[in-house]
Formats: structure tokens, C-alpha cells, sequence
């Protein structure tokens, strides 16, 4: 378990970042939480209400950026609502402390909605963060001759950040979608960051799914290649046939419909942040975040950020056609959802964003 504290920037420095405890990385599967704490108590004291903890599917992961970076910009803060963000390595691992009541919301990827209703969860997203996955297909640098798109994935190990997960559900439809039976394909728990590079260079997978700055530091290091790459609406369609919405902040419903005016200003805080993203270059929105989160390098987290940066929203909004395309791929692969029906739009609302908005 690592657990962070940080302090708000001040005359243009950095917030410094202090890891306080460190817990054991299993070589292939990484687990943990970490926290990323509010502003300072006094700040805290002024503000009404519990905290509402939300767990995060990697904080230090470019696709997850704008939670981090609203309380940095103190966006919660000014919307008088307290939060503590926690970190999984995995949004799979994220969805199940939600469902376990141990948090109240997640940021991770809107297709845990669907998977989660077919087993009777009702859960929403309430905020859209993305409208892509922002995710990368690596292929390593020894198994390029023989995996040069996703039709050579049979017999092939490749890397997700856990098993349940996006990555994993996004494999298996990219194999599916080109003609490999997902059975015939090895999904190998990898996390993200150092244990992904660790599995790739050692030949414990042959490639894999994973974002960034992983990806950046991949290619610096020249120990592999971009096979599918869907950061971009384009490489989305590509890859999945429409626009994916991924990274978003969803709740149990039961838990919004009693708590409106704390969804709301939720909602309002991660508004801002993504209008201000849109509005602010990728060095400027490095020079917010955490120092420790470029651990490739300043320059190469920048370029990370700019490359993820296409697949947010500006508005919070789900694209319209997104949830569909979403159902599409997920209903290829997962025997759950072949034969189910699935109401879409209880797995989504756009209340809070346009009154944000």
C-alpha cells in the first residue's frame, strides 16, 4: 500500500509529493492503494458534509488525469465538497470497492456499468471523462516478427492490467474482431508502469494493453512498438468501430438518486477541470500534477499528456452514440452480456453535467 500526502502549489512551485509507506509489487500483478489527499485541514474544516471517497483505477495514469487534477486546481475545494481519491492498479479491482461500499464512486471505465448490470448492480456514470479508451496494443521488441496485428493474438501472452478489467475486455474484443477466439489468447495481470515494462522486456508477455506515460516510456526505451492505438477518436473508430467512452466517474445509483446535491457538485468541480484542460497546453497541465507521476521524465510526461489529450471530453457529456458501440464490443466476446438486455440508459445520466455545464 502506498499512501500519499500533498500540499497545494504555492508561487508556482510544484506540490511536493511525500510517499509515506510502500507495500510489496508482486512481479506480475500489482495491487495496492494509494490516496491523493484533499487541501489542508483548515481548508477541510470550512467545507460541510462526509467525505466522499472515490477510487481511482491509477492515479499516476494519464487516462485518470482530470481526477487528480481537479483537486489540485482545488475545484472540490470550491465546490464545498470533500474528497479523498484512492488508487487501484486496476479498474476491475476499483469497481469491486464500489460495489463492496468501501467508496462511493469510481473513476475508471464506463463499460464496468454494463458488465455490472447483467450481474444485477445498478451503476452509473455521471460524469463522462472520455469519449476513447486512450489505450495502446504494445507489441515487444522479440515478438514483433511474429505479432504484427491483432490476427497473429492466437497462442499469444499478452499484458492487462488484471483480469476483468478493460484492458482485458478490449484484448478479447480486438481478437475476436479479428478472427482469434478469445480462448486461444493468454491474459497475463501486468498492472501498469514498471511491472508492465518488467513483463515486456522479460518476455513474460509478448505485448500488451497499457496507457500513459507506460506507453511513452515503452517507446523511449525502444522496447516495443504501437500495434492498435485508440488515445485518439480516430484510432477509436479504427480499432472498435465508433467512439468508446472510457475513463468516467460512476456511482451506484441508489447512492446518486440520495445524494444529488453532492453528485452535483462533483460534477460541477470535474466540469471545470475539463474545460481547463481544453483551454491550457499539455506543459501547463504537467506543471499541476503530481512531480513523482513523470517518472520517465518531465519532457516525456508532457508528451504523454499530449498524446492522451484528444480522448477527453470538454463537457463531461456522453457522446450519444458511445454507449452503443459500447454494448457492441462487449456482447462479441462475454458469454453475460450475448444474450442479455441491457438498458443503457440506466447505466448513464447526463443530469449533472449540463447543469455544470
Amino acid at each position: 500500500m502506498r499512501t500519499y500526502s500533498t500540499s497545494r502549489k504555492t508561487g508556482g512551485r510544484p506540490a511536493k509529493v511525500v510517499a509515506t509507506a510502500v507495500a510489496g509489487v508482486m512481479a506480475l500483478a500489482l495491487s495496492g492503494c494509494a490516496d491523493e489527499s484533499s487541501a489542508s485541514s483548515t481548508s477541510k474544516d470550512s467545507l460541510q458534509g462526509d467525505t466522499v471517497k472515490i477510487m481511482v483505477g491509477g492515479l499516476d495514469k494519464v487516462i485518470y488525469l482530470p481526477a487528480v487534477l481537479t483537486q489540485r486546481l482545488g475545484y472540490f475545494e470550491q465546490e464545498g465538497v470533500r474528497v479523498k481519491l484512492l488508487s487501484e492498479p486496476a479498474g476491475v479491482q476499483a469497481t469491486t470497492s464500489l460495489v463492496s461500499g468501501d467508496v462511493q464512486g469510481v473513476v475508471g471505465f464506463y463499460d464496468h456499468t454494463l458488465d455490472l448490470q447483467v450481474k444485477g448492480k445498478k451503476v452509473e456514470s455521471v460524469v463522462q471523462l472520455a469519449r476513447t479508451p486512450g489505450e495502446v496494443e504494445i507489441v515487444s521488441k522479440s515478438a514483433a516478427g511474429t505479432l504484427a496485428s491483432p490476427k497473429d493474438f492466437k497462442g499469444k501472452k499478452l499484458g492487462v492490467t488484471g483480469l476483468g478489467s478493460s484492458t482485458d475486455f478490449l484484448t478479447k474484443y480486438l481478437a475476436v474482431k479479428n478472427g482469434v477466439d478469445a480462448a486461444d489468447i493468454t491474459p497475463v495481470a501486468v498492472g501498469a508502469g514498471q511491472t508492465f515494462i518488467s513483463a515486456l522486456e522479460k518476455g513474460a508477455i509478448d505485448g500488451g494493453m497499457t496507457t500513459d506515460p507506460t506507453v511513452a516510456q515503452i517507446l523511449s526505451k525502444g522496447l516495443g512498438t504501437v500495434l492498435v492505438d485508440m488515445r485518439t477518436p480516430e484510432g477509436s473508430r479504427a480499432a472498435l468501430g465508433g467512439l468508446y467512452p472510457a475513463s468516467s466517474l460512476y456511482m451506484n445509483n441508489d447512492w446518486v438518486d440520495k445524494n444529488k446535491e453532492t453528485v452535483q457538485k462533483l460534477a460541477n468541480a470535474m466540469v471545470k477541470t475539463l474545460k481547463w484542460m481544453s483551454e491550457h497546453t499539455p506543459e501547463e497541465i504537467a506543471d499541476q500534477m503530481p512531480a513523482d507521476y513523470a517518472k520517465g521524465g518531465r519532457d516525456l510526461y508532457v508528451k504523454s499528456i499530449q498524446s492522451t489529450l484528444p480522448m477527453f471530453t470538454k463537457d463531461g457529456v456522453m457522446p450519444s452514440d458511445g454507449p452503443q458501440t459500447v454494448l457492441q464490443v462487449l456482447k462479441s466476446f462475454n458469454p453475460n452480456l450475448k444474450t442479455a438486455k441491457v438498458d443503457l440508459q440506466k447505466t448513464y445520466t447526463t443530469e449533472f453535467v449540463k447543469k455544470a455545464g
